[in-house]
C-alpha cells in the first residue's frame, strides 16, 4: 500500500503551491500509489480570512513596498505578533485534528511557514509525533518558519541551511536539496522544434519576461525599453493572471518594432525558457530554481521587499543574476549582455552550477523515505 502525505501551501497562484504540486508529481513519478493530499491550509481553516490577508498583502506590496520590508523577519515584529499567532494555531488546531484524523497521513510538507506554523501548533497541542517537513522556497530562512515541532527542514542551498543553524535549528534536521519546481523542466528538448512551434526565429535573441503568476511589476516599462535594444530580438512577455496588462499589452504590440509574442498563465515556462538568452523576471523562489537549472542569465528588475529582496541578494552576490533599479534602463543592461558573450556564459555557467535540477525527485524520495519508517 502506498503510504500517505499531505501537502500544504497558501494562496493559490504562488510560487508555494507550485513547489507543492512539483513535490506531489514527483511522488507519484516514484510510488503511483500513495495518497497525496494538496491543500491551500488557510484557504482549509479560514476561508474569509485568506481573501482578507491576501487583500491587504498585494496592497501593502503595491502601496508602501517599505511597510511591508518593515514587517519582514523583523525581531521585534516577530516576538510582537508571536502571542496573536498562537492564538491562531489554537483555534486552527482542531480543524487540523478533525483533518488528520481522516486522512491519516504518514507524514505532513508545508512549503509556508504559515502552515508549518498550524502543523507544529497542533503537534504540541495533541503531543502528536507525526512527522513534519519544511520545505524553503526562498534563499533567506526567516524566523516564522522556526518551530521545535519540525522533524526535517529542506533548504535550497547550503548557504540557507548554515542560515537556520545560526537561527537554533539542529544540524542533523536539515538536508539542502533545492527548491522544488516540475520535474517537465528537465525534460530534453529539441531548440528547433520549440523555435517552429512558437514561430520564432533561431537566429535572433530571444527576451523572456514575466512577473510571476499574478503578472506583476514594470512589464510595459520594460517592454518599451526594450525597444531600444542596438538590434533586432524577439521577446515572450509572461502576463500572469494579470488580465489588465495582457489586454494593454495585446492592443499595442503592433506599434513595436521588436517581434513580441504575448501569453497569458501559461503552462509551457520549461519550453520558453529553453529557447530564451536571457530571462527578466521577478525574482520568486520557484521561478528562480527553474531558471538556474536552465542555465538562464537572469535580469532582476525592481524586487519587492522581503523574500524577492533576500532572493536577489543570494543570486547577484553568487553572480547568477543581475540586477537592474531602474526598469527604463533596462535595455542597457540586455545590450551589455547581448555584446559581450563571454559575460553571459559566465553568469549561465554559475546559474548552473549552483542549481539543484533534481530538488523535485530528491525530495520526494527522502519524503517516501521518511514515511516508510
Amino acid at each position: 500500500m502506498g503510504k500517505r502525505i499531505v501537502l500544504m501551501y497558501i494562496s493559490e497562484v504562488s510560487g508555494h503551491r507550485n513547489a507543492a504540486l512539483a513535490i506531489e508529481r514527483a511522488i507519484r513519478i516514484l510510488e503511483p500509489q500513495s495518497e497525496i493530499t494538496n491543500i491551500n491550509a488557510f484557504n482549509y481553516t479560514n476561508p474569509i480570512a485568506e481573501k482578507v490577508v491576501n487583500s491587504i498583502y498585494m496592497g501593502i506590496i503595491k502601496v508602501a513596498p517599505k511597510f511591508w520590508d518593515y514587517l519582514y523577519d523583523n525581531p521585534k515584529i516577530v516576538k510582537r505578533v508571536e502571542k496573536t499567532k498562537q492564538n491562531i494555531h489554537k483555534a486552527n488546531s482542531p480543524k487540523l485534528k478533525q483533518l488528520f484524523d481522516r486522512l491519516k497521513p504518514d507524514a505532513v510538507v508545508c512549503t509556508q511557514a504559515f502552515p508549518c506554523g498550524m502543523v507544529a501548533d497542533y503537534k504540541k497541542t495533541y503531543e502528536s509525533d507525526l512527522p513534519l517537513v519544511a520545505v524553503l522556497t526562498d534563499f533567506t530562512p526567516h524566523s516564522y518558519w522556526i518551530y521545535d515541532q519540525v522533524n526535517l527542514y529542506i533548504t535550497p542551498s547550503e548557504d540557507v541551511s548554515l542560515r537556520l543553524i545560526k537561527k537554533g535549528v539542529c544540524v542533523d534536521k536539515i538536508k539542502a536539496l533545492g527548491i522544488p519546481f516540475d520535474h517537465k523542466f528537465n525534460a530534453p528538448l529539441e531548440k528547433e522544434r520549440v523555435f517552429h512551434k512558437y514561430k520564432l526565429s533561431s537566429e535572433l535573441p530571444t527576451i523572456l519576461i514575466m512577473g510571476g503568476g499574478q503578472g506583476l511589476g514594470p512589464i510595459k516599462t520594460i517592454v518599451r525599453s526594450l525597444e531600444k535594444v542596438d538590434r533586432r530580438i524577439q521577446e515572450i512577455v509572461v502576463t500572469g493572471t494579470n488580465k489588465k496588462l495582457y489586454r494593454s499589452l495585446k492592443r499595442k504590440i503592433k506599434k513595436y518594432k521588436q517581434k513580441i509574442l504575448l501569453f497569458e498563465y501559461a503552462q509551457h515556462i520549461n519550453e520558453l525558457m529553453f529557447i530564451s538568452d536571457i530571462v527578466i523576471s521577478k525574482p520568486g523562489g520557484v521561478t528562480t530554481a527553474e531558471v538556474l537549472a536552465k542555465g538562464k542569465p537572469m535580469i532582476i528588475v525592481k524586487p519587492l521587499p522581503g523574500q524577492e529582496a533576500s532572493n536577489t541578494a543570494y543570486l547577484t552576490e553568487k553572480g547568477a543574476a543581475l540586477k537592474v533599479g531602474r526598469p527604463r534602463k533596462i535595455n542597457l543592461a540586455v545590450n551589455d549582455l547581448l555584446k559581450n558573450a563571454l559575460k553571459l556564459n559566465r553568469i549561465s555557467s554559475i546559474a548552473e552550477y549552483i542549481s539543484k535540477p533534481n530538488a523535485s525527485m530528491d525530495i520526494a524520495k527522502l519524503l517516501l523515505r521518511l514515511a516508510h519508517d
